[in-house]
């Protein structure tokens, strides 16, 4: 499987310059990082998030979790899970799942984006594949997301 057509698309459409970066098939970021000699904090991953009746697309760095508790005050609701497989490949049908493009707006997917990827200049992400990932300028990115922008990482060593 290459790239998504869905984001190829788009990116092509809007004319912005990004990189696509073949790597050998990977399940886990820190192998796409040490692959693509990029630092694992600065692999972006996607967690899609239920959030009361609606699906919500979360973007962080790959070697933060995504804390729920923090999800729950940002969305103002109690009701806050991480979507099923089942329910993510419905999501996203031109994406292997684990490997979702930060680009939920081509899904009808609102998307937050942890404030700590705002301070980076480039944004690696998988573009729908194990074996591809891009990068392109963070605020090109946002300018094609508008993402809304929260603090809801926590640290692999933080206890909830």
């Amino acid at each position: 499987m290459s790239i998504s057509h869905t984001l190829k698309e788009y990116l092509d459409r809007e004319h912005v310059h990004y990189e696509v970066l073949p790597h050998p098939a990977a399940f886990r970021a820190v192998v796409i990082a040490q692959t693509l000699h990029t630092p694992v904090n600065e692999i972006a991953k996607v967690v899609v998030v239920k959030a009361h009746h609606r699906f919500v697309m979360t973007v962080l760095p790959a070697s933060w979790n995504v804390d729920l508790h923090r999800l729950r005050d940002v969305f103002t609701t109690h009701h806050v899970r991480l979507a099923t497989e089942d329910e993510i490949k419905a999501l996203f049908p031109d994406c292997e799942v684990g490997a979702m493009p930060p680009f939920g707006n081509l899904y009808g997917l609102d998307v937050y984006v942890d404030q700590s990827l705002t301070e980076d200049e480039e944004i690696t992400f998988q573009a729908g594949t194990h074996s591809e990932a891009i990068r392109m300028r963070y605020w090109d990115f946002a300018a094609l997301v508008f993402p809304v922008v929260a603090e809801f990482h926590r640290l692999p060593s933080e206890v909830w």
